[in-house]
């Protein structure tokens, strides 16, 4: 007999720290590849899968509360967003390049990850309460 449920089995749940280790792996070399400047064929998609996965990961920190297709969702849009206002802000200063590019989204990412670090309870700030 099986039971039905809404947890994820164990082998699924067993591999998502894998796969977030390997995506942060990937995402890692990406931005070394642009940042080094070093021609190589998988530069542009690994770049291309940092620019994407590095500003999600950080909106998806600070949305803890939402279910996960939402956060998904809502991060997926808040890393386009934050893409394209780096790029248009770069492009109206005339300062764009790929390497600032990349230096700007790592450190937007940086931020925003440190913001919701220091917001979530139970965090770095969280006061604890002597009786």
């Amino acid at each position: 007999m099986q039971t039905i449920g809404n947890k994820p089995s164990a082998a699924v749940a067993d591999s998502l720290p894998v796969l977030a280790g390997a995506a942060l792996a990937v995402s890692g070399v990406g931005a070394v590849l642009a940042l080094a400047d070093l021609a190589s064929p998988l530069r542009a998609p690994f770049t291309l899968f940092f620019l994407i996965v590095a500003p999600a990961s950080a909106v998806a920190a600070g949305l803890r509360g939402l279910e996960p297709l939402g956060r998904l969702v809502a991060s997926a849009a808040g890393a386009v967003a934050l893409n394209l206002l780096v790029a248009q802000a770069m492009l109206a200063t005339q300062t764009w390049s790929i390497r600032g590019g990349v230096a700007a989204i790592a450190g937007l990412s940086a931020l925003l990850f440190l913001l919701a670090l220091l917001r979530r309870p139970g965090g770095p700030t969280a006061r604890r309460q002597t009786y």
